[in-house]
């Protein structure tokens, strides 16, 4: 079979305007004919709708990328691991997704939209598939990890250090699922806010949320000698390691944690460019890692660190919101640019950089959903 992206994409945005009536749907359709399953995801199933929507979002629209497609499929396929998916499981949902397309993309089905959305979700499947079952044998499902340290820097913000109990493989600027006891079978996203370390152990940038289960657990209920379950890293803003660029690192809020993983290992790596790292916040006491980032630009001094206040009035230093403040320095067209923080800031300033003639591909971002 072959695939026919225009077909699938056509038929998937009569679905984007319905995406909650649709993941309610998908999942009633895949509950109903194998009720076995439901036990594999969380009692709520709010947050777990919006990643599915999320995902397949990326994954249709991504189709005319197939490089790009395939490893995300490969890093997804690995990832749920975690839950205990096995190969027999995607073909029930495969069902319910088609049965779910079919119905909200009425209007316009045939026979051969069906073909192109069954020879679609075969081939990523079987990627998923094979990305999974390469790693059985050689790598864990996920990784038990101590609490070494846990920092409350402020009441809503805790920076915590772990020691996953073996070595956790991952590149600067990817990010983890976290679960802890508390709440069981509820994994929840945070970036690695370290370059990796002899020592093994990754630290992570945690803000609590009102009604976010595992950020709140994490910072107010979690201590040092607990355990939690980090998933396998995934994620691409990564550094691009063989750019002889300067570097643009755009934050917002805890999207700092894996723009400072990169900057670590830009350092490390022996490289000189040239490094603007841009942290934004509402208020001064929301740069809660200022302290840190300071001592590390005074130990490289190709690093200059701007934090910057959108809230606040009355603060001394740089004031405004952070797509417009990229626009008050010269052109960034010869930097590599990365950008991770809540996905208006991201949306805004990928846009604001694209006028001012950065090329996309130059771009490499990141969004911190609702809870990290």
């Amino acid at each position: 079979m072959s695939l026919n992206p225009r077909l699938v994409k056509e038929s998937f945005s009569l679905v984007e305007p319905v995406a909650d009536k649709a993941t309610a749907y998908f999942y009633g359709r895949l509950f109903a004919a194998s009720p076995h399953l439901r036990g594999m995801f969380p009692p709520a199933m709010d947050v777990q709708r919006d990643r599915l929507f999320g995902a397949l979002t990326r994954i249709v629209w991504s189709l005319d990328s197939p490089d790009g497609l395939a490893a995300y499929l490969g890093q997804l396929g690995r990832d749920h691991r975690k839950y205990g998916v096995l190969a027999e499981h995607y073909t029930a949902v495969g069902t319910a997704l088609l049965a779910t397309i079919r119905r909200f993309a009425a209007e316009v089905w045939n026979d051969e939209i069906e073909a192109a959305w069954v020879s679609a979700y075969t081939a990523a499947a079987n990627l998923m598939i094979e990305s999974a079952e390469s790693q059985a044998g050689v790598s864990p499902a996920w990784w038990p990890a101590e609490v070494v340290d846990h920092e409350l820097r402020r009441p809503d913000i805790a920076v915590i250090t772990l020691r996953p109990a073996q070595r956790l493989p991952y590149t600067a600027g990817q990010y983890v699922t976290v679960q802890t006891a508390r709440w069981p079978r509820v994994w929840r996203t945070f970036s690695i806010a370290n370059a990796p370390r002899p020592d093994d152990t990754v630290t992570l940038h945690v803000r609590s949320v009102p009604g976010g289960w595992v950020s709140t657990a994490l910072t107010r209920h979690t201590r040092i000698g607990d355990t939690v379950m980090l998933g396998p890293p995934m994620g691409t803003m990564t550094p691009c390691e063989h750019s002889a660029r300067d570097l643009l690192c755009v934050a917002g809020g805890t999207g700092l944690a894996p723009l400072k993983a990169i900057v670590e290992h830009v350092i490390a790596s022996g490289r000189r460019p040239r490094i603007h790292l841009l942290h934004g916040a509402r208020t001064a006491d929301e740069l809660y890692d200022l302290p840190d980032l300071l001592a590390m630009q005074a130990s490289f001094p190709w690093l200059q660190v701007l934090p910057v206040v959108s809230g606040d009035p009355s603060y001394a230093g740089m004031r405004g919101h952070l797509p417009e403040v990229t626009g008050r320095f010269h052109s960034w067209r010869e930097h590599d640019v990365y950008v991770c923080g809540p996905g208006g800031m991201v949306d805004g300033t990928m846009r604001r950089l694209q006028a001012d003639g950065v090329p996309p591909a130059r771009i490499h971002r990141d969004v911190v959903p609702g809870e990290r």
